[in-house]
């Protein structure tokens, strides 16, 4: 079987946040932008993944058009053994563009589709090629975008309460807006504070001991540069909580230079950034040597989000974010949202366990 395209879809749907906001520098986002990456073959079957893209949704498909593509038509179709070796390869060929960034979102999203493949030719789940399947259910967190008013804050936290949620994560910056959260959940429930490389280290440090009291699981990114391990090592070592960090970075080297700094107490790999489930089961497996919990990031509604249950049903650990918005539209007819225990079922079809609704992709494309 062999691969004959790779195209690259850009979707737009839309949400309402209610009384939260969620900027990336001076854009305030208002819909959510996926680049779908669909490989097709030569004997009909279809694979899927997830392209990191938020606010730039046309660079993320080039990348895909221009880099992926190119690399992968022609290619036969590997099993689960070989493709770590078709996707080093393709990382080789194309390091001429970082490995870090655009390049590697794209890398993920080709890797996550021959996950995909892979799986639908042996007619069962992803994560029966990956392990031992420990868990059918994965419990969720609720991301809260940037809310700013504590006020608001509690509101939304017992709200996401009620929905079933047992986790709670924040994005704010500000002492009153933990406290807020802390008080309208109370003492058992975990509390996340998001705060996307604010600070400088001694700034972090004195913020971690001001919310101590509050008893946050971590605090998440403190510092900028997001790259800046010593500086994330020194925040956890003075700081008296757990610091966590991955969204931003790339390949499971990168995580080892940031593990073996002893820069977090929880990674964070984002399957449609790391370079898809390829490397996202090294960063664990050296997460897992050296002690380190796994909490992936994961605010996405595509095959990246499939991709990550699929990873988090191999562990007996783990929470999956999910963004606390409502979206017009989903493309799975609503089977990967959380219900009412405050779980997400992992899903059982083969490969990735859903197919894209069409129709909901041709509603929502961006052309």
């Amino acid at each position: 079987m062999e691969i004959t395209d790779v195209r690259a879809h850009h979707i737009r749907i839309p949400y309402d946040a209610g009384v939260a906001s969620f900027r990336q520098g001076a854009s305030a986002i208002s819909a959510l932008d996926m680049v779908l990456v669909e490989v097709t073959t030569d004997s009909g079957l279809t694979g899927w993944g997830d392209a990191f893209a938020y606010v730039c949704p046309r660079t993320t498909r080039s990348a895909v058009e221009e880099m992926i593509a190119p690399q992968a038509r022609g290619l036969k179709v590997p099993d689960a053994a070989g493709i770590p070796a078709v996707m080093e390869q393709i990382q080789r060929n194309l390091h001429l563009f970082g490995r870090y960034g655009i390049t590697m979102f794209a890398i993920s999203g080709l890797d996550i589709a021959l996950w995909d493949l892979a799986a639908k030719i042996e007619g069962v789940p992803v994560h029966r090629l990956l392990g031992t399947v420990k868990r059918t259910a994965i419990p969720a967190y609720a991301s809260l975008l940037r809310i700013g008013s504590p006020e608001n804050i509690a509101a939304e936290c017992k709200k996401a309460l009620t929905l079933g949620y047992g986790a709670i994560k924040l994005h704010e910056t500000t002492t009153p807006a933990v406290f807020a959260a802390r008080e309208a959940i109370g003492p058992g429930i975990p509390l996340m504070v998001d705060m996307n490389c604010p600070l400088s280290g001694e700034q972090a440090i004195a913020f971690a001991g001001a919310c101590r009291d509050a008893q946050p699981m971590f605090l998440e990114e403190p510092v900028w540069p997001p790259e800046d391990f010593a500086t994330l090592a020194e925040v956890r070592r003075k700081g008296g909580l757990g610091v966590a960090a991955g969204e931003n970075a790339c390949t499971e080297y990168q995580f080892r230079q940031m593990m073996t700094a002893g820069a977090v107490s929880h990674a964070q790999p984002s399957v449609i950034k790391v370079g898809g489930i390829t490397e996202f089961l090294k960063v664990a497996a050296l997460a897992d040597q050296l002690g380190i919990k796994i909490v992936p990031h994961s605010p996405y509604f595509g095959p990246g989000l499939l991709a990550t249950l699929h990873l988090l049903a191999l562990r007996d650990d783990g929470l999956v974010e999910m963004f606390y918005l409502k979206r017009e539209a989903c493309l799975w007819g609503g089977r990967a949202d959380v219900d009412a225990t405050g779980h997400v079922a992992v899903p059982t079809g083969p490969g990735l366990g859903f197919e894209p609704d069409r129709g909901v992709m041709e509603r929502y494309r961006v052309t």
